[in-house]
């Protein structure tokens, strides 16, 4: 029974969420107002800057939330696959619809006013992905079950990132990982993926550095010593008789112990020692995993093949793949390269900006960094230093507790859904947020390297502020919608 469709929907939206959300876009406007600010300007509302600009955005972003939450719940689930096939038509044509912006093709020139196609992607993408995991038979019991998923994610994020040319918003898929683990992917996944970012930095920072004792370089010695420490640690955790685990973790210490006695008369290779170690033990855990028949430890297997592999490839993606400038990033975050007027200069004069504001901030408007320009993309990606340099530590770390508690909040509306379609869209929306913030802050901070992801709901543009407030609001109409259903 359709008993409270449009009448009572302002009764059973979620306005602590709403107000959270106005919280957050104001004081972003605010900071945008800010970053922008020059002394010869005189209002916030002057539409020829950018804080003025934004105002307009964020009144359509109220009026995009009245018409979305306005709409009908059940519209969303039965345009979603209609939506995500117009997406990818959208995103394969932005390429050749787009200006070059600093190497990036996915910004569409519509008059006066530029759109990023990629920012509303993550919406839909939200809502396919809701929709196929909560059919009533799907269930993540196998790797099979995550095939149609990652398609979803992946055929947008190879597009925007390959076509694009735009890594940061292709990194942002990563976020839907988090809720394919809620619904019941193996937490081994995660794991690969951390070992995956690991070994590669641990290749790229270490490879060309040469071995003290004997030949070979420590980066691979590292990373096969890795891998030798997860197939013993899972041949303990499997194998039905831990003695002769026990015996295996020994002979790998004796051949090392022996490749060091030897070094000492004849230099030794590490790499192709440290390598043999590895694959001895992978042949190992396969036939164990068939004797035994404990197919864990033949996944296992196949994964430290491909590492092995993967290791050796990284170098070549680093230096074929990668653009320059992605390079020169990833160089001066792992200490490799200084280039404090290049590539370090946007973190270097953002953590000097956020280190000026001290505790409490040297007071709106009065950020010295900001007023003479020294932070590039300050009202953008880097409006976080804008907040440290003129609110302080003090209120740097309050945004960061609205961020917490509006993700939280979240999180607590995916856990009270009935519905399991609209439960992994929350799910996902919380991921994005939760992804954003923590790239942004940490690229700011000099923790992670720069990509170029907005501050959700501050920094400044309209497709991030639209595209934020549609995820938002679709959420909230269809966590209204629980109501309903209940009547």
């Amino acid at each position: 029974m359709r008993a409270s469709r449009n009448g009572n929907i302002w009764q059973n939206v979620d306005w602590i969420t709403i107000g959270i959300f106005l919280v957050l876009t104001i004081f972003g406007w605010l900071n945008i107002y800010g970053a922008s600010y020059t002394f010869d300007q005189t209002s916030i509302f002057d539409f020829s800057n950018r804080a003025g600009k934004q105002f307009t955005w964020i009144i359509g972003s109220l009026i995009l939330g009245g018409i979305l939450l306005l709409i009908d719940y059940r519209t969303y689930d039965t345009l979603t696959y209609f939506a995500y096939g117009a997406m990818l038509l959208l995103l394969l044509a932005t390429p050749f619809l787009a200006h070059d912006i600093k190497g990036s093709l996915s910004w569409i020139s519509l008059g006066p006013v530029n759109l990023q196609p990629a920012e509303f992607a993550k919406c839909i993408v939200a809502l396919t992905i809701a929709k196929y995991m909560g059919r009533y038979d799907y269930k993540l019991r196998t790797w099979r079950d995550l095939i149609v998923p990652f398609a979803l994610i992946g055929v947008p994020a190879l597009i925007i990132m390959v076509m694009q040319k735009e890594t940061g918003s292709a990194l942002v898929f990563a976020a839907f990982l988090l809720v394919f683990y809620r619904q019941g992917m193996s937490g081994y996944v995660l794991w690969m993926g951390v070992a995956a970012v690991a070994l590669f930095i641990i290749s790229i920072r270490f490879g060309a550095m040469p071995l003290p004792l004997g030949t070979g370089s420590v980066g691979i010695l590292t990373c096969m010593l890795l891998l030798t420490a997860v197939e013993i640690y899972f041949i303990c955790k499997e194998h039905p008789m831990r003695w002769q685990a026990l015996i295996l973790q020994g002979s790998v210490a004796v051949i090392y112990g022996i490749s060091l006695i030897v070094n000492i008369w004849i230099p030794v290779p590490f790499d192709w020692v440290s390598m043999g170690v590895v694959v001895a033990l992978v042949l190992y855990n396969v036939f164990v995993s068939l004797y035994w028949r404990k197919y864990m430890l033949l996944l296992v297997a196949a994964f430290t093949v491909f590492c092995i592999g993967y290791t050796h490839a990284c170098d070549f993606v680093f230096q074929k793949v990668l653009q320059p400038h992605q390079r020169i990033r990833i160089e001066v975050l792992l200490g490799m390269k200084e280039d404090p007027a290049g590539a370090g200069y946007n973190v270097n004069q953002a953590r000097i900006a956020i280190g000026s504001g001290r505790f409490f901030g040297k007071g709106y408007l009065n950020g010295t960094q900001t007023k003479l320009q020294f932070v590039p993309e300050q009202d953008t990606d880097f409006i976080f230093c804008t907040v440290g340099e003129e609110w302080g530590f003090v209120g740097s770390i309050g945004v960061l507790l609205v961020y917490l508690f509006f993700i939280l909040r979240l999180i607590f509306i995916a856990e009270r859904q009935r519905n399991t379609t609209t439960q992994i869209y929350a799910y996902s929306v919380a991921s994005i947020f939760l992804f954003h913030l923590t790239i942004n802050v940490g690229m700011v901070l000099g923790l992670l390297p720069v990509i170029g992801i907005p501050l959700p709901f501050f920094s400044y543009g309209g497709s991030s502020l639209w595209g934020f407030t549609m995820l938002l609001f679709i959420l909230l109409r269809l966590d209204a919608a629980r109501m309903e259903q209940l009547n």
